[in-house]
């Protein structure tokens, strides 16, 4: 991207606007994949429903040329409501960075550089950087994957189960933080996919950090269509932290994808959400809902058809 007419080096420019969620991540993706590295593009929760995005640039960025990204992605009202302003030059990727602490979800713990020497020995330890991808552990809807991966974790455990597990699917995997706790804990391969490339280069980065570079492949796909995610299933478990609408128009052809047995782990979604989705997903059984922080997380399971019934298939 161009830049206009330099500013003083003590002086940095910052864009912010505040919408509600989807549109805020509609436009923080695109601003970070139109950007690249020549700006720190946030998103963060500002209560009440509405999310704040926010550009920091390093001197001073094309205010038109970020209007125009900005009305690409949510329109030109929401272009119009960005706001900007010189500001005391900041180091905003690194403060950005110390001001979250790490996070606890069951056994798993997410953190930043900046306390890897701080994370307990006794915890599977995430380490995924904040400024570069949706999913650092701290918003209520990867927690609450998280807690339901860990309970996951120890069902298959108890029922010695965890030997069958072949293929996990992360989809929408943002950061690839659900996707390396799953390669952590068990060990066995993940297909993560995002619709945005930034997306993917940051979690194949991170997957790599974090030592499972060689079990979880990260690809470029939107949906469950694209020939990447067909080849691999089915899937003993699958990740899709997405929102409401995506969620309702995947669940039909997400079903077919997954294995007898198979669990599938969904959020993204208000507890006021949480019937449309129970509906869109039947017959899987509800096996565990999650409320943490304002969001909704549900677990879902396929059961395993009888022997019986599968002898009685066999043989009609």
């Amino acid at each position: 991207m161009p830049y206009s007419t330099p500013r003083k080096a003590d002086r940095s420019l910052v864009a912010r606007l505040e919408t509600g969620e989807k549109t805020s991540r509609r436009i923080f993706d695109l601003l970070g994949e139109q950007l690249g590295e020549e700006a720190a593009v946030t998103l963060s929760d500002a209560g009440g429903g509405r999310w704040q995005v926010a550009v920091h640039f390093g001197a001073a960025g094309d205010e038109d040329a970020v209007r125009s990204v900005v009305a690409a992605a949510a329109g030109h009202q929401a272009a119009a409501a960005l706001r900007f302003e010189s500001v005391a030059a900041k180091d905003w990727v690194g403060q950005s960075l110390a001001a979250l602490k790490p996070v606890a979800a069951g056994r798993f713990i997410v953190y930043g550089a900046h306390d890897r020497a701080r994370v307990p020995l006794n915890r599977i330890d995430i380490e995924i950087e904040a400024a570069l991808a949706f999913g650092t552990g701290h918003h209520g809807t990867t927690r609450g994957c998280l807690l339901a991966l860990d309970r996951i974790c120890k069902a298959m455990n108890r029922q010695g189960r965890g030997r069958n597990l072949r293929r996990m699917l992360d989809l929408g995997t943002g950061s690839g933080v659900l996707a390396i706790a799953a390669a952590r804990a068990l060990r066995r391969p993940v297909l993560g996919t995002d619709i945005e490339a930034t997306a993917v280069r940051v979690a194949r980065v991170n997957a790599r950090l974090n030592r499972v570079g060689a079990l979880v492949a990260i690809v470029k796909a939107d949906g469950v269509t694209a020939p990447s995610v067909r080849q691999c299933a089915p899937f003993d478990l699958v990740f899709a932290n997405i929102l409401l609408g995506p969620l309702q128009r995947l669940a039909a052809p997400l079903k077919k994808l997954t294995a007898p047995g198979s669990r599938i782990v969904l959020s993204g979604l208000l507890p006021s959400q949480a019937n449309a989705v129970i509906v869109a997903y039947r017959p899987l059984a509800l096996d565990r809902r999650i409320d943490l922080d304002g969001w909704t997380t549900l677990v879902f399971m396929r059961r395993t058809p009888p022997r019986r019934a599968v002898a009685h298939r066999l043989t009609s």
